[in-house]
């Protein structure tokens, strides 16, 4: 598979329960659940990740939950309670691109914004657009915008192993990935810490527009 971009690639252990249940909300194929560990892929340009999902799923019993095909970029995330079957579905993606894992961009958090004591007018404007739980006055408001997209997934189950807080909505596909978190401000601040330290901790090359 020359001449394809491995953006995101990461492995995600367990499935916290609002990400597991967010994924469902949102996915069209066959649903995770709490508890299963999971594959994030996220290549350019998009269409190749149909080729991805092809040699995962011949070669391994993980089930598609994700498959989203834009112009520019691709996503595919599968999951399985063996996290075993997990990983054999990443190492047939790497073979099948002629990569290893490293090959795949750094993340980078772009923002990690926090508004404490937040309007009830502007929770009615985030929960029109939520797929998630709902934001209500005075809560305190996370937002963590990530570069490459995919890895907001990852982002998000990590802050919510790390804090009691809500999940509104994850946005894990195009230029850049956000998660919207919300919760008490010491449990907001709890997942900002956590979120940023999962991303900070993937290893990989640097995009080409940072060199």
């Amino acid at each position: 598979m020359a001449g394809i971009d491995l953006r995101t690639f990461t492995y995600i252990d367990v499935l916290q329960p609002q990400v597991a249940s967010f994924i469902a909300t949102v996915a069209k194929g066959y649903l995770p659940v709490e508890e299963q560990a999971a594959l994030v892929v996220e290549c350019a340009p998009g269409i190749e990740i149909n080729r991805m999902a092809d040699v995962a799923l011949k070669q391994t019993s993980v089930k598609p939950g994700m498959l989203i095909v834009e112009r520019a970029f691709g996503l595919l995330e599968v999951h399985s309670f063996d996290q075993g079957e997990v990983r054999a579905a990443g190492e047939a993606i790497l073979d099948g691109l002629d990569v290893r894992e490293n090959d795949r961009h750094a993340p980078s958090v772009k923002t990690d914004q926090i508004i404490t004591g937040i309007d009830a007018h502007h929770t009615m404007l985030i929960n029109r657009v939520r797929h998630g739980d709902m934001i209500l006055k005075n809560e305190s408001l996370l937002v963590v915008e990530v570069e490459p997209a995919g890895y907001a997934i990852l982002a998000c189950n990590e802050a919510e192993k790390a804090a009691s807080i809500k999940v509104q909505e994850i946005v894990a596909f195009g230029a850049f990935g956000r998660v919207y978190l919300s919760g008490t401000e010491e449990n907001v601040r709890e997942a900002q810490k956590a979120s940023r330290a999962a991303i900070d901790a993937i290893q990989g090359r640097a995009p080409a527009h940072a060199r």
